[in-house]
């Protein structure tokens, strides 16, 4: 299995080379495109319906994943939603993903959710991981640019929760809400995970937490009949007692 990602940084995609008979798993809607020859199933990925479930609530992935299948060679191109960067990872053991950042990898590597360090009060953010483990390549993506730091053993790092994208197992992590009530309110900062190596951590230079803390007082908003509020995108509603969604 061979691949080239392209486009780097900014809008990053990777073809994966499949010889025939070889697979590839991938997080549903990942796939841009694919040659002829190519075999596509959709299930629940690895694990039990419940185990699943779990994968899907917690770790904010699809409840569903595809499996790609060469019945000759062929290439399959996957991208991820947002604007960003793509990383390869060969991994032998285990790596924890942050939610949204998993975009593919060999059906020989088991995905399950880690939970880890509770979801703040302010805006639901928190650190949901994916659990990778096993043996093949694992596709990471990222929002913005991707940055790769090597820890020392002992050598400590701290990082926005909303700025992981993945760090190997041998990094310890501990996460906590930064300052007080004023600081969270008036700071725009919420959790932080304090992370001591060795080993290896990828950070992302965007967060998707603040992106969409920074849309939404831009959205068209209007007031609604029982005292909420809804905003409009894409000429969908959203929010307000009727509409879709609940009160934002």
């Amino acid at each position: 299995m061979d691949h080239e990602i392209r486009n780097r940084p900014a809008f990053a995609a990777v073809d994966i080379e499949l010889n025939q008979g070889e697979s590839i798993m991938a997080e549903a809607g990942a796939m841009v495109s694919h040659t002829d020859g190519i075999d596509i199933r959709t299930d629940r990925g690895g694990g039990g319906l419940l185990q699943n479930l779990k994968r899907s609530i917690l770790g904010g992935e699809s409840f569903f994943r595809n499996t790609f299948t060469a019945d000759r060679p062929g290439t399959v191109t996957f991208a991820p939603p947002l604007p960003g960067d793509v990383v390869q990872y060969d991994l032998d053991g285990t790596v924890y993903l942050q939610s949204g950042s998993y975009l593919a990898a060999s059906p020989e590597v088991d995905v399950d959710t880690k939970f880890g360090g509770g979801r703040t009060f302010f805006g639901g953010e928190g650190l949901f991981l994916l659990k990778c483990s096993g043996r093949g390549p694992v596709f990471m993506s990222s929002y913005g640019a991707v940055e790769k730091k090597e820890l020392r053993a002992g050598e400590r790092f701290t990082v926005d929760t909303g700025h992981i994208v993945a760090f190997e197992d041998g990094v310890t992590w501990d996460v906590r809400k930064v300052g007080g009530l004023k600081s969270t309110l008036f700071s725009g900062e919420g959790l932080v995970c304090d992370m001591e190596g060795p080993g290896t951590v990828w950070v992302q230079s965007r967060s998707p937490d603040a992106f969409v803390s920074w849309l939404v007082p831009h959205l068209p908003t209007r007031e609604t009949g029982n005292g909420g509020v809804s905003f409009e995108m894409g000429g969908n509603n959203f929010g307000g007692g009727g509409g879709r969604g609940g009160n934002v």
